[in-house]
């Protein structure tokens, strides 16, 4: 079956589309990861609370079990995933300036828009990337 075939609404190039859904699988796959190790860290923490919660709303049971265990990297890195992801998820359709479909957003902050372009996904992927390895290393020798 041809994929294109399943939605008549217009789509970003292929290469974007798959991009666009490897970012949001790896995250899916972190915040996972995440909640793993609080559980593995503080057997209080229970999944089926942790796994209800919007991803900003790990900020508390980070702080208590990974931070205080291993230092700010981990919680300060999945915090910037956190606000790129959002980047992504609060973002709208365009044509950009090459007349390719693609998503903006802006940032909270200044207003700036921007695109969210093959650059921003695979600089997400690989801050995704630096964090799985983290969260690893937290895993095997903190835990």
């Amino acid at each position: 079956m041809e994929l294109r075939s399943l939605t008549r609404i217009s789509l970003p190039k292929d290469d974007y589309v798959y991009l666009l859904g490897m970012a949001i699988s790896v995250f899916i796959s972190n915040n996972g990861f995440i909640i793993e190790n609080i559980i593995n860290t503080d057997s209080d923490y229970s999944w089926y609370d942790l796994i209800d919660r919007e991803s900003g709303q790990l900020k508390a049971p980070i702080a208590q079990t990974i931070t205080k265990n291993a230092g700010a990297e981990i919680a300060e890195l999945f915090s910037d995933i956190v606000y790129k992801r959002n980047r992504i998820i609060h973002s709208f359709r365009c044509t950009s300036s090459k007349e390719e479909q693609i998503l903006a957003t802006k940032d909270r902050i200044t207003n700036q828009q921007f695109y969210i372009d093959e650059h921003y996904l695979i600089n997400f992927i690989e801050l995704n990337n630096k964090l799985s390895h983290l969260l690893h290393e937290y895993r095997y020798f903190v835990v």
